[in-house]
């Protein structure tokens, strides 16, 4: 059986008029630049997150970057990053002549270490940056408790935890400002790169807006020195077509890795392959942006199971501290965690999967795990 990783394409196709129509609408208004429709984008996707203020801008890299100028990082300070995420939030800081500080990830899960944050805090430390890692929310208190006391600005990044929920309350303005990638392979997905911050302090929304545009409230008036980075107006469109399902593409992703951890808690113990399933806390709703597993023997089971014609996708398979563009010449960190992504893999877990596909790809993880124990005994 053929299981793709996720195709975009039959994610799309069910609204495809709508999507149409949209952009046709784009077309006919000839309003390309922050038009109705971003602005109508800012408020659904602001009302959506619980928070008071949204601002699109033209990536998920650029709504990090803003982000943290918005709340007063630059040159020389240290930002506190995890050691496990994808590499563009170590860029933001970098590309702002901060410097990131690698947190190790929690034992046994993905998402940074709360209780790891304090002894890293130098005089220097201007802000950290949870990142709600393939749709699992940090566990917030700890780390906003420790922001108020050392008076460090919090920016989340949510690239990966749209509609995700910490404590009952929706991802989107829990620390000072939250950054979101609308990529088109998220759980809301544009059609091509697209992003946003949301935050509940109005003085930072407003900082956010010069620095997307050009650093300009009024056209030919700067007030600070800005970017380029505004949300296109047809993406805001589509995004807004595709909001209204987000809920319902989220319920399906939750119904699967349901289905997975529940077979395969219950068929066979995977310690004598070395495979860890993820967990979920009992405070949060994770929306499985993606399936991760872990496995001592990764290359073994990942080559298994796309015999069986499953695709497989490995999130990320060099952690950014073990990246050339930061060795130890450019960056000196001293002594970086082992590199979580020699044991990473993901499950397909798209929302156009069947029951039976769910089925056949839980199986071959299974049996991928009969057959290197067999060999191992």
């Amino acid at each position: 059986m053929k299981v793709p990783f996720y195709p975009l394409e039959a994610v799309n196709s069910p609204i495809r008029g709508e999507l149409e129509s949209a952009i046709a609408e784009v077309l006919d208004r000839a309003q390309y630049v922050l038009g109705t429709n971003v602005n109508e984008f800012e408020s659904e996707w602001g009302d959506y997150c619980e928070a008071k203020f949204c601002v699109g801008v033209g990536n998920g890299l650029d709504a990090l970057t803003l982000a943290l100028l918005s709340v007063g990082v630059g040159p020389g300070d240290e930002v506190l990053v995890p050691s496990n995420t994808f590499i563009a939030t170590w860029f933001a800081v970098s590309n702002i002549g901060a410097v990131p500080i690698p947190i190790p990830v929690k034992a046994g899960g993905f998402l940074l270490d709360p209780d790891a944050i304090e002894e890293k805090i130098t005089s220097r430390t201007r802000a950290l940056i949870p990142v709600h890692l393939y749709g699992h929310p940090v566990g917030m208190d700890r780390i906003l408790e420790l922001a108020r006391q050392r008076n460090l600005a919090v920016v989340e990044d949510a690239a990966q935890a749209h509609g995700a929920r910490y404590r009952g309350r929706r991802i989107g303005a829990h620390g000072d400002a939250v950054a979101w990638s609308f990529y088109p392979g998220k759980n809301l997905g544009a059609l091509g790169d697209a992003g946003a911050v949301t935050t509940d302090n109005e003085d930072i929304a407003r900082r956010l807006r010069l620095l997307r545009n050009y650093g300009s409230s009024q056209k030919y008036r700067h007030e600070i020195v800005g970017f380029n980075s505004r949300l296109d107006e047809i993406q805001a469109a589509v995004l807004r077509v595709k909001l209204r399902y987000l809920d319902v593409w989220n319920s399906r992703r939750q119904e699967i890795a349901s289905a997975y951890s529940r077979i395969f808690s219950t068929a066979f113990d995977f310690q004598g392959s070395g495979i860890k399933i993820p967990g979920v806390k009992a405070d949060v709703e994770h929306v499985w942006h993606q399936y991760v597993v872990r496995s001592t023997q990764r290359d073994r089971v990942v080559s298994f199971l796309e015999r069986q014609g499953i695709e497989i996708l490995i999130h990320y398979p060099v952690d950014p501290g073990h990246q050339d563009a930061y060795s130890s010449s450019f960056a000196p960190f001293g002594r970086l965690p082992k590199n979580l992504g020699d044991e990473l893999f993901s499950l397909p877990i798209n929302p156009t999967l069947s029951d039976s596909q769910v089925d056949f790809v839980a199986s071959s993880l299974i049996a991928a795990s009969k057959e290197i124990t067999d060999i191992e005994d």
